[in-house]
């Protein structure tokens, strides 16, 4: 019934069921009751991955499966396929579909490393009777848990792709294979389609987006218009237009503008690499805005002087013979407010850094809990476990600085390290022995803090959000009546009881201190991972885990509508300064669709109002100059709710001659009067306007 009711035809036996599901099924085109599935063991924690028969008690839980009658019943293939598999993937021949492929992980003769594309036992497997014997055509098998997909060419059986950190093309149905013909490729293939019309026509899906081939992969087309980046963490600077740093998975640290003076938009170009492989934290030297910090995988951190592009390293190393330092995949790195230059850095321990991170000291002792036995996981560093993933610094008490681990320790400190409280027996039951995902230090008060705790880990999908006003000695919960199912992954104070909120779905605010909750923004389905508001133009940014950044410009309207509780019928708030310029051209201009274009702020003053009921009636706002002469007549909807229209700092036809030669220039410089009229109602709002230099002005 497409998927409105579901009912399970094929599991693990007994109490293995929990530990194995199907990572593959594939249907034979030729008659859908004939179908294949691959079943796959795996158990996966926080500080560990299991797989195999090693996660449960050696029995042999997965494998291939086969059903003849639309999936009611199934019987495993055994003929010439290894045992004790893993991750398996499979495809069929569409024009022959006796001809079956799999790509089978197996244990079978001990593992390999991670960077060893070939399985001792396991591999590349063909099969030409509809998988009643299979032949064993290489031992390629490229890291399964994170790949493991195979595809056949729809109109040649003996073209064969398998997908790992390179693409693995073979025209002799598997036996050899080469990968140097794939050049210019990001890294990491995930995805494969090929186009049964045209199969010259490839799309591949990477860690580093979506490339098209129209020659089977000789030359490849980057589909770079498509915003679906990954971005994990985001800072931004003072510069005028301000500009965004921020790590992407898989994809470096990049920084950009948040606006252009141009006709294009923000076009990819705009944007600048920092360097890394999977980009993280970054914060902005606040003395030399050609200096930026970021930050890889497992505490890799490096200054960028953008001027020469020096790239240096300056993680910290313990010293020869002494325990290394463990550091998260993601590990905090903030730049201290109140110590200017200085930087904050998170591992097992909290690391200062200083003049310009060529020196730095340990400020705390190991904060995890230290249990050898989830400390350290061979694999990517992605496991990593034991190590602070939640750090912030209190913008109104020095020194004041709050940790949280991955396996569930929260400390605060008061003086920047000397002393550390461990308050984890302080912590909320849901939040006791969970991942510590984000602290917001209070904005305005230094006993207050936040915590968003994603458990999803360990099974639970509640939003969990908490607030202590008493430096962590006690918590409350404010999840209020965020939606269920949907962990908390950030939580920023944007004023006294306005709170917003990204889940693993959406973005929400609050203005009652999180008793309710708004979803807000009109954002597409996708998980929240970092939010910032800037300090002077009150922008919020926020990074996405897919669909890249969001800026919404100017939200000190609801700053100003959260202190006072929206008592107000009719609302216009202060705006803020606005500057007049002209826009220029760009190099993209006529290139079409084919160029990635962001959306620049509008041009002029940003004129924001609330109205709390709608009475029939539109909202006018006119626009006087310092000597009270009419400049702008606009005209606004009266529709509940926020509301906004720009005036773009230039007359209005109905204040113009016609015949008068006096065009559309801008207004001179200075501070305007702005009233709002709403029926009886009538706000007003001094606004200040700045022509840029050398512009004629009316």
């Amino acid at each position: 019934d497409g998927g409105g009711s579901w009912r399970k035809v094929l599991a693990a036996p007994g109490d293995l069921a929990d530990r194995a599901g199907c990572c593959d099924v594939v249907i034979d085109p030729s008659g859908p009751d004939t179908m294949y599935a691959a079943l796959y063991a795996r158990r996966r924690t926080p500080w560990s991955f299991d797989a195999g028969p090693s996660c449960t008690g050696g029995k042999d839980a997965g494998g291939i499966f086969k059903s003849t009658d639309g999936g009611e019943t199934w019987r495993k293939l055994t003929n010439g396929l290894p045992a004790m598999t893993g991750r398996i993937g499979l495809d069929i021949f569409r024009k022959n579909t006796a001809v079956v492929y799999a790509v089978v992980q197996s244990d079978d003769g001990g593992a390999a490393s991670i960077d060893d594309v070939h399985s001792k036992k396991g591999g590349i497997f063909r099969s030409e009777d509809r998988g009643e014997s299979w032949t064993r055509m290489s031992p390629l098998d490229p890291r399964p848990f994170y790949f493991s997909q195979v595809r056949v060419d729809p109109g040649n059986d003996r073209r064969v792709y398998v997908l790992g950190f390179m693409l693995h093309v073979s025209d002799d149905g598997g036996k050899t294979w080469q990968e140097d013909f794939f050049k210019n490729v990001h890294p990491d293939c995930h995805a494969l389609t090929i186009d049964p019309r045209n199969t010259a026509r490839v799309l591949l899906g990477t860690d580093g987006g979506i490339y098209q081939s129209f020659d089977r992969g000789k030359s490849w087309v980057f589909l770079d218009k498509i915003a679906a980046g990954e971005f994990y963490r985001i800072s931004l600077d003072m510069s005028s237009p301000y500009r965004i740093a921020g790590g992407l998975q898989d994809n470096e640290n990049w920084l950009g503008p948040v606006m252009t003076r141009s006709k294009e938009g923000i076009l990819n170009s705009d944007w600048f690499p920092l360097g890394g492989g999977d980009g993280f934290y970054c914060a902005f030297d606040p003395k030399d805005p050609d200096v930026v910090y970021a930050e890889s995988q497992q505490g890799e951190v490096h200054r960028t002087n953008l001027r020469n592009g020096e790239i240096k390293g300056i993680k910290p190393e313990a010293p020869e013979g002494q325990p290394s330092f463990r550091f998260h995949w993601n590990s905090p790195l903030l730049a201290c407010l109140h110590d200017t230059g200085a930087l904050y850095l998170a591992g097992n321990r909290i690391f200062k850094l200083t003049d310009r991170g060529e020196h730095w000291r340990a400020i705390s002792p190991d904060l995890s809990t230290l249990d050898p036995h989830r400390i350290l996981t061979a694999g990517s560093g992605a496991e990593n476990y034991g190590v602070v993933y939640a750090l912030a610094e209190s913008p109104v008490a020095r020194g004041l600085l709050w940790a949280g681990t991955d396996d569930g320790k929260l400390w605060l400190t008061t003086d920047e390290g000397e002393h550390w409280t461990d308050l984890t027996e302080k912590l909320p039951h849901a939040a006791q022995g969970e991942w510590l995902g984000m602290i917001e230090a209070g904005q305005f008060d230094p006993d207050v803090a936040y915590l968003a705790v994603p458990a999803y880990r360990t099974g639970n999908y509640s939003p969990l959000l908490f607030k202590t006003s008493d430096r962590g000695k006690s918590w409350k919960s404010v999840a209020g009546d965020l939606p269920p199912g949907g962990p908390v992954k950030v939580v920023r104070e944007a004023g006294p009881g306005l709170l917003l909120a990204g889940t693993e779905f959406s973005l929400y605010i609050s203005f009652d201190g999180g008793d309710h909750w708004l979803k807000f923004g009109e954002m597409p389905t996708v998980a929240v991972d970092d939010i910032r508001i800037h300090p002077r133009d009150k922008d919020l940014v926020i990074a996405t885990h897919g669909r890249s950044l969001y800026v919404i410009d100017d939200i000190s309207p609801l700053l100003e509508f959260a202190k006072s509780a929206g008592d107000s019928a009719v609302r216009l708030f202060p705006p803020r300064p606005a500057e007049g310029y002209f826009v220029s051209g760009g190099w993209a201009e006529s290139a079409g669709s084919a160029v990635f274009r962001g959306a620049n702020p509008p041009e002029g003053a940003m004129l924001n109002y609330y109205v709390r009921e709608f009475t029939g009636d539109g909202v006018k706002i006119a626009v006087t100059n310092a000597a009270g002469r009419p400049v702008a007549n606009l005209n606004g909807p009266g529709t509940p709710g926020f509301n906004r229209i720009t005036w773009d700092l230039r007359p209005t036809a109905d204040l113009l001659n016609t015949y008068g030669g006096e065009g559309r220039k801008f207004v001179q410089s200075g501070e305007y009067t702005v009233t709002l009229t709403y029926g009886k109602k009538k706000v007003i709002q001094k606004l200040h306007v700045t022509i840029a230099p050398g512009i004629e002005t009316r």
